[in-house]
């Protein structure tokens, strides 16, 4: 498999478009389907987290003024990193946030994003919903218990991945799943992913 980097922010908000900002960040690479390394940090950007905010995530204005600055954060997120491919829980939001963050320090994405949700609403097409903790409860996987902190989210969409993947490969008997692979099923219609995976093995 392929070795990816799992990512999730959390933030003040729901987009960096209305000027909400970065918090917290937590990435965990994943190979040979175990974790092999993380990176956690808080991160000061001088923004103002709202009282909801602060009683959803834990994550207070006090705890955020002793926070390391953003952009030094930044600076060894993109070190860490380097171009591993990525994989979020909604990717769409993940995705905003870190390129508005890399942005600000002059750095550029290059690699592109997998959107485990999306994935797993093709996959497990039965799940009660496709909220994280929905699935890591309704496949038994690892809980941390601390929802909405970037590290436990991260861990927690790193064992989905392995999962999806295992299961992709048991199902479709695959030897291999590569990350592009999977950024092609997430956008494919789920009563179509048999056909779209036997096409892609016949060519």
């Amino acid at each position: 498999m392929d070795a990816v980097a799992v990512i999730d922010f959390e933030t003040t908000g729901m987009s960096p478009e209305q000027g909400c900002r970065a918090t917290e960040v937590a990435v965990v690479i994943v190979a040979d389907g175990k974790i092999i390394d993380q990176y956690q940090s808080l991160m000061n950007t001088g923004a103002y987290i709202p009282p909801f905010i602060e009683e959803l995530t834990g994550i207070t204005n006090a705890m955020i003024r002793k926070a390391p600055p953003a952009d030094g954060v930044m600076r060894e997120l993109a070190a860490f990193v380097g171009d591993v491919p990525l994989v979020a829980h909604n990717a769409s939001f993940d995705s905003r946030f870190l390129d508005a963050e890399w942005s600000r320090i002059g750095h550029r994405r290059q690699q592109p994003f997998a959107c485990s949700m999306l994935l797993a609403r093709r996959i497990y097409p039965k799940a009660p919903d496709h909220k994280l903790g929905t699935l890591v409860r309704h496949l038994g996987l690892p809980d941390t218990a601390r929802h909405h902190r970037a590290l436990a989210d991260a861990v927690m969409t790193a064992h989905l991945w392995i999962r999806m993947v295992s299961d992709l490969k048991d199902r479709h008997g695959l030897r291999g799943v590569t990350h592009e692979l999977l950024r092609a099923l997430q956008k494919v219609p789920k009563s179509k992913i048999a056909s779209h995976i036997e096409k892609i093995c016949k060519e």
